[in-house]
């Protein structure tokens, strides 16, 4: 158990805890925590992901404490949001390359050395992104998502966060994935090591993934998200509709369909240069 996970569910349980001369205290050394990435809303133990209830606790008695501030400048662009989640600033020392351009990361989110993050884009409180990670232009990283080593989330991919229900999973994005243009990954999703989602890919609790390679379909049940599995080459597709006016009309729904699993043609395919890192 973290040191600070008893003082944060014990705050988190008062009614007025705005009041409580401790409670900023103890959440600004949290948000310390998380901005470095010793703590986290999620982490792998034993190849599963565990969801941190009491760091979600945190993010949102962080809410609870804040008071509305103007930051910016009023002549050409200004901002007004809780104190308690302000815009971090980040220097040569982190090694993480903030190309111009209108890009913003809260404190409170961890972004590891020899990320790259390109104009514009947003990660939000909560998030992990991992080493040598490329965040794109108008790319989004959810609250709480967590992004694996070397991921490249490419132009206008969103990768949804979540902070309610406490105990909810969120987005994970595991180690060597490439997440193409404007994919949406949402509502829990699991997508490990090394796959690939070819532009357009939407991936939510309700749409089930089709495997035409290994013959399977994957569902998420009230107890697990969608899974991707490793290697795993995803890319949009559909399935006809067989009952009711919609089969009179040979209307089809959209699904994500597994088309194959990565192999050297793959690798070929999406290799970013190393001197762009």
């Amino acid at each position: 158990m973290h040191p600070l996970q008893t003082a944060i569910e014990r705050l988190a349980s008062l009614g007025e805890v705005e009041r409580n001369p401790e409670a900023r205290k103890v959440f600004l050394e949290f948000r310390e925590e998380l901005t470095q990435g010793k703590i986290r809303a999620a982490e792998k133990v034993d190849s599963q992901w565990v969801v941190n209830p009491w760091v979600k606790q945190g993010i949102l008695l962080g809410f609870r404490l804040g008071e509305l501030r103007e930051t910016g400048d009023p002549a050409s662009l200004s901002f007004v949001d809780k104190d308690t989640f302000p815009a971090r600033h980040f220097a040569v020392a982190d090694r993480v390359r903030v190309v111009p351009g209108g890009s913003s990361v809260r404190l409170g989110a961890y972004v590891a050395p020899t990320v790259i993050c390109m104009p514009p884009m947003f990660i939000n409180v909560g998030a992990y992104v991992d080493e040598g990670t490329m965040v794109d232009s108008h790319a989004l990283v959810g609250s709480c998502a967590q992004v694996g080593k070397r991921v490249h989330l490419s132009a206008a991919a969103q990768i949804g966060g979540v902070l309610e229900p406490i105990n909810a999973a969120p987005v994970v994005i595991e180690d060597d994935v490439l997440v193409g243009g404007n994919c949406g990954v949402y509502e829990g999703t699991l997508v490990r090591a090394r796959a690939v989602l070819g532009a357009g890919t939407i991936l939510t609790r309700s749409t089930p993934l089709y495997d035409i390679v290994r013959g399977q379909v994957y569902r998420a049940t009230t107890e697990k998200p969608i899974e991707v599995p490793e290697n795993a080459v995803v890319v949009p597709g559909s399935r006809a509709v067989s009952k009711g006016q919609a089969a009179e009309w040979n209307l089809s729904l959209y699904t994500p369909v597994i088309v194959k699993y990565r192999d050297e043609k793959t690798d070929r395919g999406i290799e970013l240069e190393e001197w762009l890192r």
